[in-house]
C-alpha cells in the first residue's frame, strides 16, 4: 500500500458515482466488491465514506467485516457469490443482502436460518440469463416457482441479479432480467460490473458491482 492509494480509490469512487449519475435518473447503489483485497484497501474506500461492499464468499467477508462491524455500523453487506446450503446461517448473521438465491434447498435453509438467529434479511435471485451450465442461476423460465417458492419460505426477496455471459453483449441480458423483474413486481435489479455499470445504469439497475474498477486489478495471490 502507498501513500497514492488511497486518493486513488478515492478519485476512481467519484469517478463511478459521477458515470452511474449520468447514466440513470435515478443512479444505483455502487456495491464496492472487496474480493481478494488487502485491509489497506478495505481501510482507504471507508475513509472515502463508502458503506455498501459486495463479498464472493462467506468466510473471507466474515474476515473482512466481522470485526469491523462494531467500528461501522451503517455497513451495508451484500452477498454476490454462489452460496452453499451449509453457510446458510454464517451468511444469514453477517450480510443484509444475499443476491444469489438459487434453488429452494437454498431459500428452506436460508429460512431456518432467519428462525433460528432471529434476524432477517433481504434476498434477490440469481437468474442464469443466458442459462449457461457452468453458471450458478435459476433459468428464466423456472424463476417464477422459485419465486413463489422463497416466499413460501418467509424469505424476502427483493429483487433479481444476473450474470451476463462474458463473450455477449450485456445489453440484451439486461433488458431481460428488467422484464422478468417487472412481470415478478419486484424492484431491486442487481446488473452491472465494472466493464459494463454503466449499461446496467441505463437498463434500470438499482445496484452495480464494481471491483477492479475501482480498486485495481485483484491481487490473487493473497
Amino acid at each position: 500500500m502507498t501513500d497514492t492509494d488511497f486518493p486513488e480509490i478515492a478519485k476512481r469512487r467519484d469517478e463511478i458515482l459521477a458515470d452511474l449519475a449520468a447514466s440513470a435518473k435515478t443512479p444505483p447503489s455502487l456495491v464496492a466488491v472487496t474480493k481478494t483485497q488487502p485491509d489497506e484497501k478495505l481501510e482507504a474506500i471507508l475513509a472515502a465514506g463508502h458503506r455498501v461492499f459486495g463479498e464472493n464468499r462467506v468466510q473471507e467477508a466474515i474476515q473482512h467485516w466481522q470485526a469491523r462491524r462494531a467500528t461501522y455500523p451503517d455497513l451495508e453487506l451484500h452477498l454476490i457469490g454462489p452460496l452453499q446450503s451449509n453457510k446458510a446461517e454464517d451468511a444469514v448473521r453477517l450480510f443484509d443482502v444475499i443476491q444469489t438465491v438459487d434453488r429452494p434447498k437454498l431459500s428452506r435453509e436460508l429460512a431456518k436460518a432467519e428462525q433460528k438467529t432471529g434476524l432477517r434479511r433481504q434476498y434477490m435471485i440469481q437468474v442464469n440469463t443466458g442459462e449457461e451450465p457452468q453458471k450458478a442461476g435459476v433459468a428464466p423460465a423456472d424463476a417464477d416457482a422459485l419465486l413463489q417458492d422463497a416466499r413460501e419460505q418467509g424469505l424476502e426477496i427483493i429483487g433479481l441479479m444476473c450474470i451476463p455471459p462474458v463473450e455477449e453483449p450485456a445489453g440484451p441480458h439486461f433488458a431481460l432480467l428488467a422484464r422478468l423483474a417487472q412481470r415478478l413486481g419486484l424492484p431491486a435489479l442487481s446488473m452491472g460490473m465494472s466493464a459494463d455499470y454503466e449499461t446496467g445504469a441505463r437498463f434500470g439497475a438499482t445496484h452495480v458491482r464494481v471491483g477492479s474498477a475501482l480498486f485495481g486489478a485483484r491481487d490473487y495471490s493473497a
